[in-house]
């Protein structure tokens, strides 16, 4: 998983270098961080709930026109759902409150056009790498929490889906971001007890940044 992300990183490095000439704005270098609304969506999950964490990286920004730009990232993103109602029917078989943790160091590879000054949009898609699987349970449950690692997991390691979102960036280099993320690959293992169901990541994240 290290060897991944280093490889990512220098790829996103490497790709910053070779186009610094690319137009008369400059690329620009930021990071940026927020809040994460996260579940999952399918056919035969039952009733499941958001799970509320944040995300955190870095963030370039490389003009391709007056208009246009090439946009990659490199954050850390906590993402998974909640079980939060005892009553209610699940997948997991469970009538505990659990927050069920999937955290991903996630690449998006974006195109972004400005509308007008300050105000941009932005969509691509984006490579999401597992780096920590928990299950969370609630205060006065009964579980604990437990960590799942990769030989007992049933969620794959990798994941793609599509970014879709809009920013507006201030002169002094500050900015903020609304995102949608649309899972599009299930984020479950074949050969699992729960091979045939659909399911994939869903997330709305909001935040701040800075370009230097």
């Amino acid at each position: 998983m290290k060897k991944v992300i280093l490889i990512t990183t220098a790829t996103l490095l490497s790709l910053i270098s070779a186009n610094a000439q690319s137009d008369s704005r400059e690329v620009q270098l930021g990071v940026k961080g927020g809040v994460n609304f996260s579940t999952i969506t399918g056919d035969d999950l039952g009733d499941l709930d958001s799970r509320t964490s944040f995300n955190a990286g870095l963030v370039a920004e490389i003009p391709i026109s007056n208009r246009f730009s090439f946009q990659p990232e490199v954050f850390y993103s906590g993402q998974g759902f909640d079980i939060r109602e005892v009553d209610q029917d699940n997948a997991f078989d469970t009538d505990e409150n659990v927050e069920y943790q999937l955290d991903y160091i996630q690449v998006p590879l974006l195109l972004k056009a400005y509308i007008v000054k300050g105000l941009s949009v932005e969509a691509g898609p984006q490579f999401g790498f597992k780096i920590h699987e928990e299950f969370d349970f609630q205060p006065n449950s009964d579980g604990g929490d437990i960590e799942i690692n990769s030989d007992d997991s049933y969620v794959k390691d990798f994941d793609t889906s599509v970014a879709f979102g809009a920013s507006y960036k201030f002169d002094n280099g500050f900015f903020f971001n609304g995102r949608y993320n649309l899972g599009v690959t299930d984020i479950f293992d074949d050969g699992t007890l729960f091979e045939g169901v659909d399911a994939k990541n869903d997330v709305w994240q909001f935040g701040i940044g800075f370009m230097f």
